[in-house]
């Protein structure tokens, strides 16, 4: 540890000392602390908890014990005692610590993700930059092993009222499979002022960062999406951009926007509006992928939603991981709920390789909320998670990548983001989720979009990534998956969701050149099918709709969840009684009122009609038994599902076979053409 006076380098600092004409010192990533100082957040800058690590799988028993134990802890909770107060962030790098005061920086975006940077970049050693204002603080600087078990590796005490900076340069060698990096400070018998920059030797080389053409799709969403352009006009960010650009596809449009004149200032000749027809999330930043492409002027494309809050300096730390990493790689940024916004939504996901479908690892957690328990809390969230793509909702991808393996499959909405990611890393270029770049998004975990209109593009999709990426014979379990789904459908009386399933199965059969043609007019014809089934018709007010009555008062608890058991006796009782004739008064009135949360398919399946609300508490529909129907979609699912069988090998060899070409700048060209004329500056 070495100690000078004065203060760190600035954020755009690519050199200092220790560098050599073949070298120069760059910064990896500095302190931030939140724009809008917003409470809910505070979590995810500083922790002044008391540590309490939760148990270790392999002490208590197996992953699932240790789950159990540790998720009493979260409903305890350990976020009590000392809070951080709006006025200690002075300004966006640096902290006041009150007198007597500890806080520690190991935080989600201020801790240091030690084993990421051992991992996938070039970089061996990092140097952590202390700047205390003030003295008779103490700064303790910590790792963490992969297990969350941490060990002090450095301390320093300012001695002298004026600024002062404390110097550590760290080895990555111990992160091989996890751990991060942080320090801890205790103020004395007065206030300190802290700030910290992390930075490394690299090549000389690669002392330039990269630029960013940004890739937004927008669908009437205007408000949102102008006050997400106004973050990155960021004094900080806007010279890490080349091009800002917005797929507008929708008709209410963005720059009738109330803030999109603040973000056209900021942004000037640098936002560029395409306004092209609705292609869903994936015709959109195919656009964006190509226009990159074909500009050739940036080094990385960002596919961003429109729906999102950024954390700008995410998106630095993103750009520079990537320049520094051993190879082109895809660099993701985490998800926190915009309605809760401690809470990251995964880690890191994977697509689990025999069911192919998208998860995260089993040694993980969905919807972990930092505010109850932060890193040092957590032992689970000190292992590398490597996965095998990133959503994109905020996913920085090199132009490399995209001139090697081509544009975005076009698939509308759904499995883009996975599909790619499965693609490049057959490529030979990996996927990143980093720690400390992240933005907050609408939540989908509150939505049911299994069974709305999205069910077809859910399936569709799922089974052509299969065929392209699988790895079993059949594509493993995923037929079988989808089977018993359907069936669960057809007994639950969603008959909208049975018959867009099949439309979905009946048009992977069509090829991969039917991709691009359905692509601008699928959704439509998607909606004309659903308004013919009671299931699908919303309505605002249940008073609109009969009263429930039914013949037989109901014996069981609704809320009851059955055994599983149980649940396997239905699962061969449901489908024979659905041929069974409906009660005659269920033809007249609902025979019971279903809130969503307790609309599972083993509740629903013993009713002749049933009133069913949304996930999202704005509608109901009426759910009513059809026996014909029901034999009607059966037989199509067992056809289809027969032929599938018979000719996923050979179905499987034409779609890896067009692949290169329905992801080509041709293939797009001519889907973008109808709007090629109407892009507008």
């Amino acid at each position: 540890m070495t100690v000078s006076t004065g203060s760190t380098s600035g954020a755009g600092s690519t050199s200092g000392a220790g560098s050599t004409s073949d070298t120069v010192r760059r910064l990896l990533q500095r302190q931030i602390l939140p724009i809008d100082r917003d409470p809910d957040v505070f979590a995810l800058y500083a922790d002044l908890g008391e540590p309490d690590l939760d148990e270790d799988k392999y002490v208590v028993g197996g992953s699932r014990a240790a789950q159990e134990i540790n998720n009493t802890k979260i409903r305890q909770g350990t976020a009590g005692g000392d809070k951080l107060r709006a006025e200690q962030i002075l300004d966006r790098t640096r902290l006041r610590v009150d007198a007597g005061q500890a806080i520690s920086l190991a935080s989600y975006f201020n801790a240091f993700p030690a084993s990421y940077w051992r991992r996938w970049t070039i970089v061996d050693e990092v140097r952590l930059a202390v700047t205390v204002e003030g003295a008779g603080a103490t700064i303790v600087v910590n790792k963490s092993l992969a297990n969350g078990n941490s060990q002090r590796v450095d301390s320093a005490h300012s001695a002298e009222d004026g600024a002062q900076t404390f110097v550590f340069d760290l080895t990555l060698r111990p992160f091989i499979d996890g751990g991060w990096y942080w320090y801890d400070v205790q103020a004395g018998d007065q206030p300190v002022v802290v700030s910290a920059e992390w930075s490394a030797e690299v090549p000389a080389d690669r002392a330039e960062h990269g630029t960013v053409d940004v890739a937004i799709t927008t669908m009437n969403r205007p408000e949102f999406c102008s006050e997400l352009l106004v973050q990155f006009g960021s004094e900080d960010l806007v010279p890490y951009l080349d091009t800002v650009f917005v797929m507008e596809q929708g008709t209410q449009k963005v720059a009738d926007a109330e803030a999109f004149p603040a973000a056209q200032a900021a942004l000037g000749d640098k936002l560029r509006i395409i306004e092209q027809g609705n292609l869903g999330g994936s015709g959109g930043y195919a656009r964006g992928q190509l226009e990159s492409l074909r500009k050739g002027t940036a080094t990385y494309a960002l596919m961003m939603d429109d729906d999102v809050v950024c954390e700008p300096e995410g998106i630095i730390r993103q750009v520079v991981f990537g320049d520094l990493a051993r190879r082109p790689t895809i660099v993701g940024a985490h998800m926190f709920s915009l309605y809760s916004r401690s809470r990251l939504h995964s880690f890191g996901e994977i697509v689990h390789p025999w069911r192919f479908w998208w998860k995260t690892p089993e040694d993980g957690y969905q919807q972990w909320d930092f505010a109850t328990r932060n890193i040092r809390s957590a032992r689970w969230l000190h292992k590398r998670v490597d996965v095998d793509f990133n959503g994109w909702f905020s996913c920085l991808i090199p132009r490399e990548v995209i001139d090697r393996i081509g544009l975005s499959l076009p698939l509308f909405i759904k499995w883009d983001d996975a599909e790619y990611g499965l693609r490049a890393r057959a490529h030979g270029f990996p996927t990143v989720t980093f720690p400390g770049a992240a933005v907050w998004h609408v939540p989908w975990t509150d939505k049911n979009d299994a069974l709305d209109w999205q069910s077809y593009f859910h399936l569709r999709n799922r089974i052509v990534a299969a065929l392209l990426h699988s790895t079993f014979p059949r594509g493993g379990r995923v037929m079988r998956e989808l089977f018993n789904n359907q069936l669960a459908h057809l007994v639950a009386m969603q008959y909208s969701t049975a018959e867009l399933r099949l439309q979905a199965m009946e048009d992977v059969l069509r090829g991969p050149q039917a991709l691009h043609e359905m692509l601008a007019t699928r959704l439509g014809e998607i909606n004309a099918t659903r308004k013919e089934f009671s299931d699908a018709q919303l309505v605002a007010d249940v008073d609109s709709l009969p009263p429930p009555r039914i013949e037989k008062p109901i014996k069981k608890d609704l809320t009851q969840v059955p055994s599983r058991k149980s649940q396997i006796i239905s699962a061969g009782l449901a489908p024979l009684r659905q041929l069974k004739a409906p009660r005659g008064l269920s033809r007249t009135n609902p025979e019971v009122v279903i809130p969503a949360i307790d609309a599972k398919w083993y509740r629903l399946a013993g009713f002749d009609s049933a009133i069913v609300s949304m996930n999202d508490g704005t509608s109901a529909a009426l759910y009513r038994r059809d026996p014909a129907t029901y034999r009607a979609l059966l037989k199509r699912t067992v056809e289809l599902h027969a032929r599938f069988a018979q000719q996923w090998p050979q179905l499987a060899q034409q779609y890896r076979e067009a692949l290169g070409e329905i992801t080509s700048p041709e293939a797009w060209d001519k889907t973008f053409a109808p709007w090629t004329e109407g892009s507008a500056e």
